[in-house]
């Protein structure tokens, strides 16, 4: 897989560049600016482009056609909307320290290049601890609620009865049902589970509990 990777911090890009080396990536470039992410991109077509979040192309940027993994410092909820709302390639939004931390990034950029989406555990548990009001979540299950937030940190299926330690097919249920209530039968494949993240982003904060 070939990735490209746009940083501002020369210690991050090339640490980066090193350990995604080691797990057998095709670094094919390196850029500290957003004109010379785009100029790589559009040279060399990489399947991934890793990004500071100072540093993000547009998703409608047709110098772009390459799925996108975001790093922040921080994660932000109307950030993430705005990044899963553009575009149909695949997308991560990750924060710096969980990156360096994880013994699970290399398969999380090869998830990303296969076209799924990924978002921080830590935006999702937050999101999770609000109170909303007028939230479309409001008609789910506490058990759906937490196989919505596995399908927001980008989980399979088969990812997500892992983490509950539930079958599969009850996993299937528990998904057909949380599509069933937020209106999204009628969508297609894998862009219902996105258009659910959605939904689970757009919940407006209330008062706190």
């Amino acid at each position: 897989m070939r990735l490209v990777i746009a940083e501002d911090s020369v210690l991050l890009r090339e640490g980066l560049a090193s350990l995604l080396a080691t797990h057998g990536f095709d670094v094919v470039g390196t850029a500290d600016n957003l004109d010379g992410i785009l100029e790589l991109v559009r040279r060399e077509r990489p399947d991934v482009a890793i990004v500071d979040i100072r540093l993000p192309p547009s998703r409608t940027d047709p110098a772009l056609p390459t799925s996108v993994l975001v790093l922040s410092q921080y994660v932000d909820p109307t950030f993430a909307l705005r990044l899963l709302s553009h575009g149909e390639r695949g997308v991560g939004y990750l924060r710096k320290d969980d990156v360096i931390a994880s013994s699970g990034f290399a398969e999380t950029i090869r998830r990303i290049g296969r076209g799924e989406f990924v978002i921080d555990p830590t935006l999702v548990a937050g999101l999770l601890g609000r109170r909303v009001r007028d939230d479309p979540l409001d008609h789910l299950s506490a058990r759906e609620r937490e196989v919505l937030a596995l399908i927001a940190e980008g989980r399979s299926n088969a990812g997500i009865a892992d983490a509950l330690t539930i079958t599969e097919k009850t996993v299937e249920f528990h998904v057909s049902s949380i599509f069933s209530k937020l209106g999204l039968e009628g969508s297609a494949g894998e862009h219902r589970r996105v258009l659910a993240v959605l939904a689970f982003l757009r919940a407006e904060p209330g008062d706190p509990a």
